[in-house]
């Protein structure tokens, strides 16, 4: 296990320093960077290990063609970002825990680099001796959950009482927050799933304005009028965010650092290996050797 307590990280901002395990995050917006010295990694990178998942919500975006990543290639990314200034990588898919290798894969990230790991996962394939396997690797984790009681249970087909127990088992291996797609069904539940929240000890709620896929129209503009009014107005115990999705900019949610370009603080790549400026992007950039060669033509294409 690497000692080094905190990072730097060296960006038009100024000199950002993070500490994985605290999860505390310090700017110096003072300091003027030179040109030559801001790190050229994203802040933080996601990564869909799978495209795999045994649920089927139908408002799912993620791709349906069978693909998985190599731990070995993975592990080799992060390595690479790790010493070029990301302060994180997260892991999702699909669904991230169904990858044979994932316990394998986060403990070896957190062995070999000073980011922090995290994962988002819809929980049922949670289990006390995969979390046991996971502490000590996980620094964050976040759970998914599309509305709450009957309305859970009609769209993800699983019973509430087994996502209830996954956040406690979460829980027992890092800080969480709460995921949730926003539509029509899950529009008028968003108090009791900034309730829900508080109530199994989450930090943050994340909001997902449903995206389009082949088989739904994405979140309706009404729809989405009512999510920015809730978000202006309503007085949650735990900090809300909201995904890039169009209406970030109309909420008043967490934004890590202030006018900070969207390449620079974040980056996906996809289960076939191809880096993507976000999730939802349909384009991108095929990753060859070097994930960072990959990130400047992103960059450059952009």
């Amino acid at each position: 296990m690497l000692l080094v307590r905190y990072k730097v990280r060296m960006s038009e901002a100024g000199v950002h320093f993070f500490d994985r395990l605290s999860g505390l995050n310090v700017l110096l917006d003072e300091v003027k960077v030179p040109a030559e010295r801001i790190s050229r990694a994203p802040r933080y990178l996601s990564v869909a290990l799978t495209n795999a998942c045994e649920l089927r919500c139908a408002y799912c975006y993620a791709p349906k063609h069978a693909s998985s990543l190599d731990v070995d290639r993975v592990v080799a990314w992060a390595v690479e970002l790790d010493a070029a200034g990301c302060l994180g990588v997260g892991f999702g898919g699909g669904e991230p825990t169904a990858h044979r290798q994932f316990v394998e894969l986060c403990a070896r990230v957190a062995e070999s680099t000073s980011m922090a790991v995290t994962f988002t996962t819809h929980g049922h394939r949670l289990t006390p001796a995969v979390t046991d396997a996971l502490r000590g690797s996980v620094h964050f984790a976040r759970l998914s959950v599309d509305g709450v009681g009957p309305t859970y249970e009609r769209l993800r087909r699983r019973p509430f009482a087994a996502v209830i127990s996954a956040a406690g088992l979460l829980r027992s291996v890092a800080p969480i927050g709460i995921n949730a797609v926003v539509n029509a069904d899950t529009i008028g539940e968003l108090d009791d799933l900034s309730a829900f929240a508080a109530d199994v000890g989450a930090s943050e709620l994340l909001l997902l304005p449903e995206q389009p896929t082949a088989a739904t129209p994405g979140i309706s503009d009404a729809d989405a009028e009512r999510l920015v009014h809730w978000m202006r107005t309503a007085r949650p115990q735990v900090r809300l965010a909201i995904s890039r999705s169009g209406l970030e900019s109309l909420v008043p949610a967490v934004e890590v650092i202030p006018g900070e370009h969207p390449l620079d603080a974040h980056m996906h790549v996809d289960a076939a290996g191809v880096l993507r400026p976000h999730a939802y992007a349909s384009a991108g950039t095929p990753i060859e050797d070097s994930i960072l060669d990959a990130v400047q033509a992103l960059r450059e294409a952009a």
